[in-house]
C-alpha cells in the first residue's frame, strides 16, 4: 500500500512539474507571405515574469536550448536558418561551467519556407526549458499545425499577453497632440460663438435630470462621430478593397507626394489670409442654414444630431486646417492611427460642449464674443503660416528641390513669430482689429513668450541643434553653414574586399541623401552588407523618411547623445532606407512585388521591404543584423537614451 502511495506521489509531482513548465511559457505561431512562394513562420513565446528560456545554443553538456522545427509536407522546403527577434542575455553559468544565453519576457523565432502550393499544412514544433532564479522545469514542447496563409494559430494559453511595442510612444505623442489641438479649436472665432447657441438649446424644454444628461452625452457622441466616422469609413474601405498595401500607398501619397503637400501649403496660406481679414472662408449658406433649420424641426435625438452637424459645419473654416494637420501627421503610422488620433481630437473638441449641455445655466457666465476673438483669429493666422511651410518643406526634401534649406526655413519662422510679437504688442493692426488703448497683461505675457521663442530660434541660423523643434525643421544636413564645426566622417577600419566596393558616404544615392550628425553610411542595403562583411561589423538599418517628425526627434534627441553617437560611428555600419524618397532607381534595381506591381523609386522599394520583412509601415524603425542579414534585434520610436544604448549593446 505504501509503495502504491509513493508511486502516486511521484506521478503527481511529475505531472505538477510538467504543468508548471507549461504555465511559464505560452506560444503562438503566425504565418505571412513575404514573396511569391515564400512564407515566414514566426513562433512567439510569452514568458512569465521571473522566468526565462535558453537561446538557440547549441550547448554541449549544457542546458536544453530553445528550438523551432517544422514537419514539412511534400513540395515545401525550409530556406535559411532560424532567426530571432532579439539577442539573448549572456552570462557565465557556474552550474554548467559555460557562458549561456537566455531570454525573458518575450521572444520570437522565425523561419522561411518555400512552397508553390499555398494552403499546404505545416506542423510547427517548439521545444524549450524554463528556469527561474532557483530551479528549472523539465524540458517541454508544443506543436501546432498551420496552413500557409496569412493568418495566426491560436495561442497555447488564453492568458498569453504581448509586450507593448516601442511604437506606442509615438502613437501616444500623436494622441496628446491631437487632444491639445481639440481644446485649442474651442478658442477659434468660428467655434466659440456656438457656445451660446448650445447653452440656449439645452436651456429649452422640460426634461428630467437623467434625460438631460443623456441628451448632453448624445450631443457629444454625435460631434465625435461626425469627425471620426467619415475618416474611419474612408480608411477601412480602402483597406477592405485593396488591402494593407493600398491603404499604405494612400497614406504614403498623402504624406509625401508633392501634390497634396503643396495643396495643403496653399490651403494654410489661404486660411491665414482669411484670418488676417482679407476674405471670409465659409461653407455655402444653404448647407449651414439647412442644417440649422433642422434643429428646430426635429424632435428628440434628431434635433441634437442636427445641432452637432451645425456645429461641425459652421466651425469648418477654423477646424479644417487643424483636422488636416492631425490627419497628415498620423499617416506615417499604422492604418488605424489616423482613426485613433481623430477620435482623440474629436473627444477633446466635444468635451467643452458636453459640459455646456450638462450645465447650461453655469455656462451663461462665459465671456462674450468680442475683439479678443479677432486677436485669437489673427494669432492663429501667423501660426497657420508657420505650420503651412512644414508641408512645403516635406515636398522639398522628398523631391530634392533645394528651395527650403534649414536656414531658409528658420528665417521664415523667425520673421513670422517676430511679426506676431509686434502684433501682440499693438504695433501691427489688421482690418477687423479694434483700437488698443493699452496692452493687457495676457497680451504682454503672450508677447514675452513669443519673443523668447524667437530668441531661441536665432542661434539655429548658425547651426544650433534646436532640439525642441527637431521634428519640425528640415534636417541639419540641409544647412549650408554651421559655425565652428566640420562634418565628422567614419574612417573605414578595414578596406573592402573589392577595390570596387562602395565606401560609407560614397555609395548609391549619396549625392542627394545624407546621414545626420556627420555620420557616414549607406543608402543601399546590398552595399551595406558587402562592406559589413569586410569589416566584421553589424549593420544598423534605419527605416526613415524625409517627412518623418519622429525620425528627426530621434536623431536630434537620442542619436546626438555622445555615447549613442560613439557606438553608431564605431560599432555599426549604418544603412538609412528612406521609405518616402521619390528618386527613381536604375531599371536593373526595379522590383516586381507580388501581384505584378513594379516598384521603381527608392521610397517604394524600401517601404515594400519594411512591410515584407518586418510588417511595419511606421517610421522610425531600427533593425540590427549581421552581414548575412540575420536579424538580431529591432526597435521603434523611443526617446529614452539609456534604453537605446542598452539596445545597441544587445542588453
Amino acid at each position: 500500500m505504501n509503495a502504491h502511495r509513493n508511486i502516486l506521489t511521484i506521478l503527481a509531482a511529475l505531472l505538477a512539474c510538467l504543468n508548471a513548465a507549461a504555465a511559464h511559457v505560452d506560444w503562438k505561431v503566425s504565418v505571412k507571405g513575404i514573396d511569391e512562394g515564400l512564407w515566414k513562420i514566426t513562433a512567439t513565446a510569452s514568458i512569465e515574469k521571473g522566468w526565462h528560456i535558453y537561446d538557440l545554443g547549441p550547448y554541449e553538456n549544457g542546458p536544453m536550448p530553445t528550438s523551432m522545427t517544422f514537419e514539412l509536407p511534400e513540395g515545401v522546403i525550409a530556406e535559411g536558418t532560424i532567426t530571432t527577434s532579439k539577442e539573448s542575455h549572456r552570462t557565465f553559468d557556474a552550474t554548467f561551467g559555460m557562458e549561456i544565453g537566455w531570454w525573458e519576457n518575450e521572444v520570437s523565432l522565425s523561419g522561411v519556407l518555400r512552397c508553390t502550393d499555398p494552403g499546404a499544412a505545416v506542423k510547427v514544433r517548439t521545444e524549450w526549458m524554463a528556469c527561474d532564479a532557483e530551479s528549472c522545469t523539465p524540458p517541454d514542447e508544443w506543436e501546432t499545425e498551420i496552413t500557409l496563409q496569412d493568418t495566426a494559430a491560436p495561442a497555447k494559453a488564453a492568458t498569453a499577453q504581448s509586450s507593448p511595442s516601442d511604437s506606442d510612444n509615438g502613437l501616444l505623442a500623436l494622441i496628446i497632440e491631437a487632444i491639445l489641438w481639440g481644446f485649442a479649436a474651442l478658442l477659434t472665432p468660428c467655434v466659440f460663438p456656438i457656445v451660446p447657441m448650445t447653452v440656449s438649446f439645452f436651456l429649452k424644454g422640460e426634461y428630467t435630470a437623467s434625460r438631460n444628461k443623456f441628451r448632453a452625452l448624445m450631443y457629444g457622441f454625435f460631434i465625435i462621430a461626425l469627425y471620426t466616422i467619415p475618416v474611419a469609413i474612408i480608411i477601412l474601405t480602402t483597406k477592405f478593397i485593396g488591402g494593407d498595401a493600398v491603404t499604405a500607398d494612400i497614406f504614403n501619397w498623402l504624406a509625401t507626394h508633392w501634390i497634396p503637400n503643396v495643396l495643403f501649403f496653399l490651403v494654410f496660406m489661404a486660411f491665414a489670409a482669411s484670418f488676417f481679414g482679407a476674405f471670409e472662408i465659409i461653407l455655402p449658406s444653404s448647407i449651414q442654414n439647412g442644417s440649422d433649420a433642422q434643429v428646430d424641426k426635429r424632435k428628440g435625438l434628431g434635433s441634437i444630431f442636427f445641432l452637432a452637424l451645425t456645429l461641425v459645419l459652421v466651425s469648418f473654416s477654423c477646424t479644417g486646417p487643424i483636422v488636416g494637420t492631425v490627419l497628415i501627421k498620423s499617416t506615417s503610422g499604422e492604418f488605424w492611427t489616423p482613426i485613433v488620433t481623430m477620435l482623440a481630437f474629436s473627444v477633446a473638441f466635444a468635451l467643452p460642449f458636453v459640459i455646456c449641455a450638462l450645465f447650461p445655466s453655469l455656462m451663461k457666465k462665459l465671456p462674450k464674443s468680442g475683439s479678443w476673438l479677432n486677436t485669437v483669429k489673427v494669432t492663429l493666422g501667423f501660426i497657420e503660416i508657420a505650420l503651412g511651410f512644414k508641408f512645403l518643406s516635406t515636398a522639398d526634401q522628398v523631391y530634392h528641390w533645394g528651395i527650403l534649406d534649414r536656414e531658409v526655413y528658420l528665417a521664415i519662422w523667425i520673421t513670422v513669430f517676430t511679426l506676431l510679437g509686434f502684433y501682440l504688442l499693438g504695433k501691427l493692426k489688421f482690418k477687423n482689429d479694434s483700437d488698443i488703448p493699452y496692452i493687457s497683461l495676457p497680451r504682454l505675457t503672450l508677447a514675452l513668450i513669443d519673443f523668447t521663442f524667437v530668441v531661441y530660434m536665432i542661434p539655429g541660423m548658425w547651426g544650433a541643434p534646436l532640439k525642441a523643434l527637431s521634428g519640425y525643421l528640415p534636417p541639419m544636413e540641409t544647412q549650408d553653414f554651421i559655425m565652428g564645426t566640420e562634418p565628422a566622417a567614419i574612417t573605414p577600419a578595414v578596406s573592402p574586399a573589392s577595390e570596387n566596393a562602395a565606401l560609407p558616404g560614397r555609395g548609391k544615392y549619396s549625392e542627394f541623401l545624407k546621414l545626420p550628425l556627420g555620420l557616414q553610411g549607406f543608402f543601399d542595403l546590398g552595399e551595406a552588407r558587402a562592406y559589413a562583411a569586410s569589416t566584421g561589423k553589424q549593420i544598423f538599418i534605419d527605416f526613415t523618411g524625409h517627412g518623418c517628425v519622429n525620425c528627426r526627434e530621434m536623431e536630434s534627441r537620442v542619436w546626438s547623445d555622445p555615447e549613442v553617437l560613439k557606438r553608431l560611428s564605431e560599432k555599426f555600419i549604418i544603412c538609412a532606407l528612406y521609405t518616402d524618397d521619390k528618386a527613381a532607381v536604375p531599371e536593373t534595381d526595379w522590383i516586381t512585388a507580388p501581384g505584378g506591381k513594379v516598384l521603381k523609386t527608392i521610397g517604394k522599394i524600401n517601404a515594400w521591404y519594411a512591410e515584407r520583412e518586418f510588417g511595419v509601415a511606421a517610421q522610425p524603425f531600427y533593425v540590427i543584423t549581421d552581414a548575412n542579414g540575420t536579424v538580431l534585434r529591432t526597435r521603434s520610436y523611443d526617446l529614452n537614451v539609456g534604453e537605446f544604448i542598452k539596445w545597441l549593446d544587445g542588453q
